[in-house]
């Protein structure tokens, strides 16, 4: 039976892990500070639970707590019962969804262990979004990619936004990050191609090949995908094998750069199934 401790003080040193939850400067999740992984809601905690990361507590309303165990069973870490006053007071704002999960993060992976089996991967470049990073996540849990890369100028994919956007999956889909600075990075590309991967960067210039010849016939591939709005730089797109577009209905130059990978795992995918 799983022991749940009721908690009424909201300066209660054992909820610290949740505090501030809003403060650009002393959130719990900043890498250079406590460095957590905070999960939200009753789908993504227990994805948290079943990862890699190390966790610490669960928190949550009653009928929340309640739900979790009878689906989960006993996290084997403290869970702490709460007020949706109290958690506001904690976290600096209310948390609907009433159930948060807090845990370390995992010694980060290297590319080679990412690339370990894998067939499809992306690649981002400068994209710093927290949304588009979550929606990436989530859309390529769901199309059969098997690791995500990061180049440089990239957010946190660790940040509680990104977390939750994914469901959870960027808990799941492993990633690492490629050496390099802005200008250096894409040296690592090189690594793909002897590993047998097509390169292929995404643009909306009309004078590239249409995605699906881009990855007619290859055995791996890698998709890279750049900011919103400026995209991919020269610099990227000149190190990759092929530069690949979406094709658009008059009058349209382009998607939002998720969207654009949503299209694009989908095409690798579905010639992967058809062989």
């Amino acid at each position: 039976m799983v022991s749940v401790i009721r908690i009424e003080d909201p300066l209660d040193p054992r909820l610290d892990d949740y505090r501030d939850l809003n403060r650009s400067d002393s959130r719990p999740d900043l890498p250079g500070g406590k460095g957590l992984v905070i999960a939200e809601g009753l789908l993504v905690v227990p994805r948290l639970c079943q990862s890699r990361f190390p966790v610490r507590s669960v928190v949550g309303f009653g009928s929340r707590l309640a739900s979790f165990i009878d689906e989960f069973g006993d996290p084997g870490v403290p869970v702490y019962e709460v007020t949706r006053e109290v958690l506001a007071q904690v976290a600096g704002f209310d948390l609907h969804r009433g159930l948060l999960c807090a845990a370390d993060r995992a010694p980060a992976l290297s590319v080679d262990e990412v690339l370990e089996g894998a067939r499809s991967v992306v690649v981002l470049e400068g994209v710093g979004d927290h949304e588009n990073i979550g929606s990436i996540f989530r859309n390529a849990a769901g199309l059969g990619v098997d690791a995500v890369l990061f180049g440089a100028g990239c957010a946190d994919p660790l940040y509680r936004r990104v977390v939750r956007v994914s469901m959870g999956h960027v808990l799941r889909l492993p990633f690492a990050h490629m050496e390099g600075t802005r200008t250096t990075w894409q040296r690592g590309l090189d690594e793909l191609k002897q590993r047998g991967f097509t390169v292929v960067s995404l643009t909306p210039d009309p004078a590239a090949v249409h995605l699906a010849e881009a990855m007619a016939g290859a055995e791996k591939v890698a998709l890279l995908l750049g900011a919103e709005g400026p995209g991919l730089t020269e610099h990227a797109m000149r190190a990759t094998d092929v530069r690949a577009r979406i094709p658009m209905a008059p009058g349209t130059d382009s998607l939002n750069v998720a969207t654009a990978g949503a299209v694009a795992f989908y095409e690798r995918d579905r010639a992967l199934r058809l062989g």
